[in-house]
């Protein structure tokens, strides 16, 4: 990895934080307390949430991530006690991109960090599609020129669809592509990042960009500029 990456942690089991400082001392690491960063964080920054933090859930602790300037755009992994699918959901729709099942070791981090990086979304051109424009290398999205935050995963599945157009998709399918190979990943979530993603375009005026094709997945159909 070239780019700086910064760790932010809820709730480190003792000894995790100067494994990492001895494994990886070109990373920061933060331990987070109940208020995301202020000040703008360099480079990636991936974030390891516990589903109870030492003073809230950790679905609150994501959203306040989500909210924060600081740190919206973070890749966040909920570290779960139990793998049950509706906890996993519950996870999502709160704001996390994955999650792993604890307790957190330098390993697992380091393994978590260099996988979802090595699938990271390369850069291609400016793409358009009707009103909305996705530029991959300055990842940013647009929708009649205004600017649209996305997270991470909706980010990388609209490129997906931009770069596939007309071609539906399955859920399993789109896991691959996305780099999820969680083994506790079912396809269902796939149903949480699309639903994201439709509403926060609707939000900014965007017709539904995604038409579901029963039995089968997901399709962007395209449209004239």
């Amino acid at each position: 990895m070239t780019s700086h990456t910064t760790l932010l942690i809820t709730s480190p089991p003792p000894g995790l934080i100067a494994d990492l400082g001895r494994q990886r001392p070109d990373w920061s690491i933060v331990k987070l307390g109940e208020n995301p960063p202020d000040a703008p964080l360099g480079g990636t920054v991936w974030g390891f949430v516990d589903w109870l933090c030492p003073t809230m859930s950790g679905l609150e602790m994501c959203r306040r991530l989500r909210e924060s300037d600081a740190t919206r755009r973070s890749h966040l992994t909920m570290v779960l006690d139990d793998p049950d699918a509706d906890i996993r959901r519950r996870a999502l729709q709160a704001g996390a991109d994955d999650y792993i099942v604890g307790p957190l070791d330098a390993a697992r981090v380091i393994e978590r960090v260099a996988h979802k990086s090595a699938h990271a979304q390369p850069v291609r051109q400016r793409l358009v599609n009707g009103p909305i424009g996705i530029d991959i290398s300055a990842h940013q999205v647009r929708v009649n020129g205004a600017i649209v935050l996305l997270r991470p995963n909706e980010f990388r599945l609209l490129a997906h669809f931009m770069e596939n157009p007309d071609q539906v998709f399955s859920r399993a399918a789109l896991i691959d592509r996305l780099g999820k190979d969680d083994e506790a990943l079912d396809e269902r979530t796939v149903d949480v990042w699309v639903g994201r993603l439709r509403r926060a375009l609707a939000a900014h005026g965007a017709p539904d960009p995604v038409r579901t094709v029963r039995s089968l997945g997901y399709v962007m159909d395209s449209r004239e500029s």
